[in-house]
């Protein structure tokens, strides 16, 4: 790869473009463009926003990512949790349906772009890991849920507000005196409706003869036949005048120029939102990413992809849309409707620009029930609780993270939820660290191994005492060290050698090194040496550069075996 392809991916897979290819990426933009046209209108209204700036911010980004994104496959354009993102955020300084709303909308993703491309060009993409998955797991269950309530009062056919589920459900019970029956029912309807195309139909098609290709084209047209089915009756009946509220006139042409805000005042108040979500919209778009790529064994670069996304946010900001990433829905279509390269992105994204020159008229009384009941059947599909079963089993402090992000999530709001999951995931790991698992080992009788003796039948000499150390040496667990060495050696008083086993020690901060040496200097007044063995080599390079190795009242041994052999019993 050249340094150039390296940044313009498409210069990689580009030139090798051939006849066949393109077919296999025409026919998946044509399935996606089908999905997509009621999936953007629907989560610009999640967003609080115009239905067609779902439609702009599906366009330009596309391109843009196809040019610079490291994923073949990845579809990107608003999703589910960013838009309930971008509502909760851009809510907080203006009136949702007023010009500075849509205006804030856009320098959000105008900000979201520029932190992704900083944190590229800067090859920070690691930051994301500190996002666990338990964590990430429990915040877009909990996201799932809200959106999924959130979007009652357009099936319904009633006013609600609120930014976490507490007040949004207290908003639905306040206003159900005001339930449109009519609306209830095209929005029920349409979730059945949905629910059986997504499970029913495609093995039916298949069963009445359809080749798989054309049935699966079908099925994921049943989002589209949803929208005309409800939009023909609505205008038959003329239902809007009997209380259906529905999208109204949606502005017909491709995407506007348009110019984010540079009020300090409004960055100030959306950075922290804009941070949020970056890193959220990319944690979510690499694992998407990487799965699929696994798949196909091909590579995704995540630094990359920081700038693959930032460029597309970018793109959304100047073209009238919101916040992006690659959507999980979308893209696994993508991918098994068999594209092969970003170009099939590019023509979805032309797909949808002929969408919105030519078809926005026909979708004038389509209801929002409909659109509504779209986005509640494709966030259930995020809603997971087999997590906390899982991480009940396996881990009881990634289960309280879990739970402890869903509950934050659900009661106070999403951007504190993600924020409160990513602290307690590091307070976790920091405990966790700051009480390192330390066994006194000895040695498995005729073999070179060393054991722990509370769970092997070993050999131990009363005057060797090795203690393994399970974690790497920093500020938070040295004093751990220190208590638990002092403790065993005032308890066997014919210590004459301690050994600190390092093989799974990755690195020793300087708070650990003078905690060393406070050990070594405290056990040669006691009368003991102090030994090291199994030291890594990035450790060892470290350690030879300070002093401590000249002041050791022991050695330094190149395995546990060496050690035992030299100061003591060794069996045969």
């Amino acid at each position: 790869m050249t340094k150039l392809s390296q940044y313009l991916p498409i210069l990689e897979w580009g030139p090798a473009y051939d006849r066949l290819t393109l077919t296999n990426d025409l026919i998946a933009a044509v399935i996606v463009t089908i999905m997509l046209i009621p999936q953007s209108l629907a989560y610009a209204l999640l967003a609080g926003l115009p239905p067609e700036m779902g439609l702009y911010a599906s366009m330009l980004p596309i391109f843009l990512y196809a040019i610079f994104g490291t994923s073949r496959v990845l579809a990107v354009g608003p999703v589910a949790v960013v838009s309930l993102l971008t509502a909760a955020a851009v809510s907080k300084v203006a009136t949702p349906g007023t010009s500075e709303y849509i205006a804030a909308a856009i320098t959000l993703a105008f900000l979201s772009g520029g932190i992704l491309l900083v944190l590229g060009f800067l090859r920070l993409g690691f930051l994301a890991n500190f996002l666990s998955h338990p964590v990430i797991a429990g915040f877009i269950t909990a996201s799932g849920i809200i959106i999924a309530v959130s979007q009652l009062k357009n099936i319904l056919g009633i006013d609600s507000s609120g930014h976490n589920l507490s007040e949004i459900v207290v908003s639905l019970i306040e206003h159900l005196d005001k339930v449109n029956w009519i609306t209830v029912i095209i929005g029920v309807a349409t979730m059945a409706f949905l629910f059986w195309v997504r499970k029913g139909l495609l093995p039916l098609l298949t069963t009445l003869g359809i080749n798989i290709r054309t049935a699966d084209i079908v099925a994921k047209a049943g989002s589209v036949a949803a929208i005309f089915i409800t939009t023909l009756i609505v205008w038959s009946f003329d239902l809007a005048e009997r209380g259906v509220q529905i999208v109204g006139d949606v502005p017909t042409g491709l995407p506007p120029f348009s110019l984010p805000s540079f009020s300090i005042d409004l960055w100030s108040s959306l950075i922290v939102s804009a941070v949020v979500i970056s890193i959220i919209g990319f944690v979510e778009s690499v694992s998407i990413a990487q799965t699929l790529a696994a798949k196909n064994r091909q590579r995704i670069e995540p630094n990359q992809e920081l700038i693959g996304l930032g460029a597309a946010n970018f793109g959304a900001a100047f073209t009238g849309g919101f916040p992006v990433t690659g959507g999980f829905s979308r893209s696994i279509v993508n991918y098994d409707a068999g594209a092969v390269t970003p170009a099939a992105g590019a023509f979805t994204a032309l797909g949808l620009g002929v969408a919105s020159l030519f078809l926005t008229p026909l979708i004038f009384h389509l209801p929002k029930a409909t659109l509504a009941a779209t986005i509640i059947v494709a966030v259930l599909s995020l809603v997971d609780f087999s997590i906390l079963k899982k991480t009940w089993q396996y881990s009881k402090s990634d289960f309280a993270a879990v739970v402890i992000t869903m509950a934050m999530t659900l009661l106070v709001g999403v951007e504190l939820g993600v924020m409160t999951g990513v602290a307690i995931s590091v307070l976790i790991h920091l405990f966790k660290t700051s009480r390192p698992h330390m066994a006194i080992v000895g040695q498995v009788p005729g073999t070179q191994h060393y054991r722990n003796i509370m769970r092997h039948e070993v050999v131990v000499d009363a005057s060797v005492l090795t203690i393994r150390v399970d974690e790497s040496l920093y500020f938070a667990n040295t004093r751990s060290l220190e208590t638990r060495i002092y403790d065993e050696v005032a308890k066997q008083p014919e210590v004459r050698h301690v050994i600190l086993m390092c093989s799974a020690v990755n690195s020793i901060d300087m708070s650990a090194l003078e905690s060393l040496e406070s050990i070594n200097e405290r056990l040669k007044v006691g009368g003991a040496a102090f030994h090291l063995s199994e030291v890594k080599g990035p450790v060892m390079d470290r350690l030879n550069g300070s002093g401590f190795l000249q002041n050791l009242t022991g050695r330094i041994f190149l395995s546990q075996h060496q050690a035992q052999m030299e100061i003591g019993l060794v069996t045969a």
